[in-house]
Formats: structure tokens, C-alpha cells, sequence
């Protein structure tokens, strides 16, 4: 299940719209601190903006802005009639009230969905930006046919930018929903009678061949080298690579709910 080929596709769509707009859509993007691993993704977010038609505004925040300048910052930027969206960089330093950051940012403007408000609407099945790295997991799984009507998943992780919000997403669509997590007892008994089984714990080789169903779909939201082990691929019906899989859908899905949004202003 190659994300990238679809991300591709989306991407081509996105710059189309964004260029039949009267205005440039634009993502602003947050960075508190230094992370270099956190650096990095912004800056490939805003080579993709500019790859496809779309307008950035970086602003960067030290290491020991506290909760309160932060959420001014985002207040300026939720104000202001030239961003269309708003990126809040995460992990953030840990003086920071996560929740109450995120929460700042409107919910017309919150393209990376990460706000309670974002969640509470794709809990419910309300219009709204959802949060994008469950969203490009879903349209992966769409775009290569396979039903989550009736289907039994296994969600491994409960993040709240990840695991929650993607089983409430799966859960509209009318699949049953496990979520697992590290106090699940036995997280093998539930892997290996699930019909897809999405993988979004952060931890390398966590679910292992003989923990899945024979044919059953995998879905690998780790990172390099990824939450599935190699021999999975074997027993597996459908499987996202590492990478090459979930990676790029999540970026194809914010600068697409970025245009979303622009389009929703003009």
C-alpha cells in the first residue's frame, strides 16, 4: 500500500486548487526551541508548500517560551486574515501546557487538527480538519479498497494526535475498534484476530508475524525502521512500507486542509 503514489496524487490535486484561488494559501508553522529532528520537519512542510503552490510563514520560539507568549503567538496568527493555517510543531519543551496550546489555535484554522475542538468534531462526524497523519491512514485505506464497515481493527497506541483520534475516525466509519496500549494485557490475542491492524505505538519491531491473522491489512505509522517487524509482510494480506507508506500522507493531507481552509475563507 504505497502512501506515497497516493500521497502524489492528493499533492497534484492540492496544487490545482490552490492555484485557481484568489489568494495564495497559507500555512504558518510554529517551532518552539531547537530540536533538530523537529527543525527538519518543518522545513520539508515548507518545501512542500512551496512544491505546490502554497505560501509559509515560520515563526521560532525559544526553548523557554512559556506557555502563555505561546499561546499569544497563536492567538496573532488565528487573527490574522492572511494565514489560512496554523502547523503547532509537537513534541514542545515540557513547561508548556500541550493542551491548552493546541486548544489555542481556531478551529477553522487548526489544518493539523490537533485541537480538543478538532477531535470532538471527528468523534461526532462533524465537518472540520482532522488530524492529519489518522486522516492520510484512512484515505490509504480507502484508496486501496478495504473495508472498515464491520470490520474488526486493532488500533496499537493511544497518543492523542494519533491513536484516539484514529479510532474515533474508524469508528464513524462503522468498524469495531480495539485500542491497545502498554497496559493491554496479551496485545498478541488482540492483533491476531483483527481484520487490519494499525501500528502507532513508537516502538521498532512491536508486532512480530505470528501476531497477525493471515491476509489480515497492516498499517506501519512508526518511524524508521518502523513498529512492524519484516516477516509481517509474509503473513500479511496488504501492508504500508516503512518508508514509503504513512509518511507522506500525513504531510499530503495537511497542505490539502490547508487549501480546505482557504477555500472555506474566500
Amino acid at each position: 500500500m504505497s502512501g506515497t503514489d497516493l500521497a502524489a496524487e492528493i499533492n497534484r490535486q492540492t496544487a490545482a486548487r490552490a492555484a485557481v484561488l484568489s489568494m495564495t494559501p497559507t500555512l504558518a508553522t510554529v517551532l518552539v526551541g531547537d530540536d533538530p529532528g523537529s527543525a527538519k520537519y518543518v522545513q520539508m512542510k515548507q518545501r512542500r508548500c512551496a512544491q505546490y503552490g502554497l505560501a509559509s510563514r515560520h515563526v521560532h520560539l525559544s526553548a523557554e517560551t512559556g506557555t502563555d507568549e505561546l499561546v499569544a503567538v497563536l492567538g496573532e496568527l488565528g487573527a490574522d486574515p492572511r494565514v489560512h493555517g496554523i502547523l503547532l510543531q509537537h513534541p514542545l519543551p515540557p513547561q508548556i501546557d500541550e493542551r491548552r496550546a493546541f486548544d489555542a489555535v481556531p478551529i477553522q484554522k487548526d489544518v493539523d487538527g490537533t485541537s480538543a475542538a478538532s477531535f470532538a468534531a471527528a468523534a461526532l462526524g462533524r465537518p472540520g480538519h482532522r488530524s492529519c497523519t489518522p486522516a492520510g491512514i484512512v484515505r490509504l485505506i480507502d484508496h486501496y479498497a478495504i473495508a472498515m464497515a464491520g470490520a474488526d481493527v486493532a488500533v496499537v497506541g493511544r497518543s492523542s494526535i494519533l491513536g484516539k483520534p484514529l479510532a474515533a475516525m474508524l469508528t464513524q466509519r462503522d468498524a469495531t475498534v480495539t485500542v491497545c496500549h502498554s497496559r493491554t494485557v496479551d496485545l498478541g490475542a488482540h492483533t491476531r484476530r483483527a481484520d487490519i491492524v494499525i501500528a502507532a505505538a513508537g516502538r521498532p519491531g512491536l508486532i512480530t508475524g505470528d501476531m497477525i491473522k493471515p491476509g489480515a491489512t497492516v498499517v506501519d505509522a512508526g518511524f524508521t525502521p518502523g513498529d512492524v517487524a519484516p516477516e509481517v509482510h509474509d503473513v500479511a494480506g496488504a501492508f504500508t512500507p516503512v518508508p514509503g507508506g504513512v509518511g507522506p500522507m500525513t504531510i499530503a493531507v495537511l497542505l490539502s486542509q490547508t487549501v480546505d481552509a482557504a477555500e472555506t475563507s474566500s
